[in-house]
């Protein structure tokens, strides 16, 4: 059974398969604006404080509370093979917040066998998304290498600008789902995430993966739900896009 722990930032996954450790979440890393593509990163951050309100072995309660007023309360429960997320965004102010996207980030170079690095891609083979409704592993045949910032791959959900993305090389090609996941070192079990909405999948510099959500900001009074999940589970991809398929 996962169980869950969460301080200064940091969300950790603990389950007796994972033997390298237990896995690191960045939840959250960051509440983004619009506009990000080509922007310093600085410029498109909106500060924000997170605190724990309740917590138990499987289950988790947070709230964030964002620079420009929004409140995100986050439900994080653990499973036999999944976490799952929810979270409730409101803005109680009386001007518009441009919170558009979130990101947690998932750091995977332990699961994956490798030693963790700043800007280390030798976790990338282990990492994989769907193509053409297939399995295709990183760095994809179409590997993009301009952007404000280097290294990182992006790839945006449909119908998302392309002017509100992070700023790394965005890959050309679609990808056919929002999932993204890594096997680990002997390739037994795989992890993968996604989010409902979301707004980009990215491999980054921390050796993490990201399925982004998506918010598309908040007028004042307005309500809005994500919701997310971590799949752990044996090296099964057909049981995964089954899993992936319910849960969408």
């Amino acid at each position: 059974m996962i169980e869950l722990s969460w301080a200064d930032n940091v969300l950790l996954i603990r389950d007796p398969r994972l033997h390298a450790g237990p896995i690191r979440v960045w939840y959250l890393e960051a509440f983004c604006r619009d506009g990000s593509t080509h922007r310093k990163w600085e410029e498109t951050v909106i500060p924000h404080q997170t605190e724990l309100l309740e917590s138990a072995p499987h289950q988790l309660r947070l709230r964030s509370l964002l620079e420009d007023g929004v409140v995100a309360d986050h439900l994080i429960e653990a499973s036999q093979d999944e976490v799952a997320f929810h979270v409730t965004l409101y803005n109680p102010a009386t001007t518009p917040s441009r919170a558009h996207w979130a990101q947690p980030c998932i750091e995977v170079a332990s699961f994956c066998g490798v030693e963790p690095r700043l800007c280390d891609e030798r976790y990338l083979p282990k990492c994989f998304v769907f193509i053409d409704d297939a399995l295709e592993r990183l760095p994809t045949n179409a590997w993009n290498q301009e952007a404000l910032y280097k290294p990182g791959q992006v790839w945006a959900a449909p119908k998302v600008d392309p002017n509100d993305l992070n700023p790394r090389p965005i890959n050309p090609l679609r990808t056919s789902n929002g999932l993204i996941g890594c096997f680990n070192e002997d390739e037994t079990m795989l992890l993968a995430t996604a989010w409902w909405p979301w707004q980009e999948l990215f491999q980054g510099v921390r050796c993490c993966i990201h399925s982004d959500f998506r918010i598309g900001g908040l007028a004042p009074g307005e309500r809005k739900e994500a919701r997310g999940k971590i799949y752990l589970i044996e090296n099964d991809i057909e049981s995964l896009l089954e899993r992936y398929s319910r849960d969408s």
